[in-house]
């Protein structure tokens, strides 16, 4: 098994749990292979006995019962008993209750919503499960996990049958950039490791398969442009497992948002069939699968939130496939795929800064703490939009502080194998002069860069900060 890598602060909450006089029933989600069950596996090391009990991955031929033999069949490996067969869910959990009332215990149920999805009284169960048996023992932890954070908001969390019974709620998302450069050696760049990052984003599963001793061109090919690829399958597993349903607008919603971030409407308009009210679900799915962000921008004038939004594609594997993947498939089954290099790729560029962008936003507190800003201080900070009036020209600003001392922090994101030079001067001082009020603010921009600027740059001082991404996360 891989060394564990980050995921230290969930591990430190888990660990809180342990030291409580009661039982604790813990919610962990999040989108599949972001290390739900290795951090659990992990977390297990605290305890005398862990008990582990997976459902069967979905499939059209799976019934209820199957799911129900399946967890017998584990009951009994478990606890090294003879299998018996239960018909009825309730049983099935009295039986394990009867091996849990004492000594210090975590146990774990793993893909919640394949195992009970197809019996309505399973969550009805599951709360007398713990109101009638595994709260009894103080020294349990029960802990509940599943990709499908849709079915998991839904059913448990907002389930009248829950409230008060949760302990807590952890929702993974992807690792920080500075555990993410704990899967290569000090000696590989930043501008490597930024390379792989802008394909796999901070997921565990998809970093572990990172082979250092290759390059980042190398281990992008191996797994994303070679027939069989962790990365090529990928996709056609994941709303299937994720949603619990086929749908064709999971997968227009994704292709729309790969060219750039869109409001509903312009959502609305380019999958060209009226699905009112179905549209918002959809999205809200995605967005809690971890596959997209709502990004609401404010009113700077007044200091006020605005109702504009746009939802961006905040997964980089994703956009990755859709733009690149997806569309040489069928060469790699022919063997008639031949990259020569990435540059060559269409829009490459394009997508190199999109992809740069969200690993940014994934980890905006490390540029809070460059800029020496606390969250008590800020008002707003989003990736920044206005549309185009009478009075003010449309903006649209990679990312946007506002602070309670009259202060925008205006920043840049640029990726590029070249030195920058002082053309990002006069590109962000237009953005700056199309905010309204923005004289009456203190405008502070921001460059953060791969690769370094030009000394003609730093020399302008029109920066408040030139932030390297080595700098940044050193």
């Amino acid at each position: 098994m891989p060394k564990f890598l980050g995921r230290n602060e969930e591990l430190q909450r888990l660990n809180e749990a342990i030291q409580k006089k009661s039982a604790s029933f813990i919610v962990i989600k999040g989108r599949r292979r972001i290390g739900k069950s290795r951090l659990v596996q992990e977390f297990s090391k605290s305890f005398e006995h862990f008990y582990s009990f997976t459902a069967l991955p979905p499939d059209t031929t799976t019934t209820r019962q199957h799911q129900l033999n399946e967890f017998c069949r584990q009951l009994a490996q478990n606890f090294k008993t003879p299998v018996a067969q239960y018909n009825d869910w309730g049983d099935a959990f009295l039986a394990l209750a009867e091996r849990v009332k004492h000594g210090k215990i975590l146990l774990f149920f793993d893909e919640i919503s394949w195992m009970g999805g197809l019996d309505p009284s399973f969550l009805g169960k599951i709360k007398n499960l713990w109101d009638l048996n595994l709260k009894s023992n103080p020294k349990l932890v029960f802990i509940i996990c599943g990709s499908a954070s849709a079915w998991i908001e839904k059913n448990i969390m907002s389930g009248a049958g829950f409230v008060g019974r949760i302990s807590f709620t952890i929702t993974l998302r992807e690792l920080p950039m500075s555990d993410c450069f704990l899967f290569w050696p000090k000696n590989i760049s930043i501008y490597e490791k930024i390379k792989v990052l802008a394909v796999t984003g901070g997921v565990p599963k998809y970093l572990e398969e990172i082979n250092p001793k290759i390059s980042a061109e190398e281990n992008i090919k191996k797994l994303c442009f070679t027939e069989g690829g962790l990365l090529v399958e990928e996709y056609r597993h994941i709303f299937s497992d994720i949603f619990l349903r086929e749908s064709q607008f999971y997968d227009k919603i994704t292709h729309i948002l790969a060219e750039g971030a869109k409001e509903l409407e312009e959502i609305q308009e380019k999958i060209g069939i009226k699905i009112i009210g179905r549209l918002s679900e959809y999205l809200w799915e995605l967005e809690l699968a971890g596959f997209i962000t709502r990004d609401y921008t404010w009113n700077i004038k007044t200091g006020a939130d605005s109702k504009l939004s746009k939802y961006r594609l905040s997964d980089n594997y994703l956009r990755f496939y859709l733009k690149y993947i997806e569309k040489n498939r069928d060469k790699m089954k022919r063997g008639s795929f031949n990259l020569k290099s990435f540059s060559s790729l269409p829009e490459w560029n394009q997508m190199m800064g999109l992809q740069f962008e969200n690993l940014l936003l994934h980890n905006r507190a490390k540029i809070h703490k460059m800029l020496g800003l606390q969250a008590i201080d800020i008002i707003c900070d989003n990736p920044y939009f206005q549309r185009k009036t009478q009075r003010y020209s449309g903006c649209q600003i990679d990312y946007l502080i506002e602070t309670k001392f009259n202060t925008l922090y205006i920043c840049e994101f640029k990726f590029s194998k070249n030195l920058i030079g002082n053309s990002v001067i006069e590109e962000i001082q237009k953005k700056i002069n199309c905010l309204p009020n923005h004289n009456k603010f203190s405008c502070r921009p921001v460059l953060i860069h791969v690769n370094g600027v030009q000394k003609e740059l730093l020399e302008s001082d029109f920066f408040t900060a030139v932030i390297g991404i080595e700098e940044l996360f050193a």
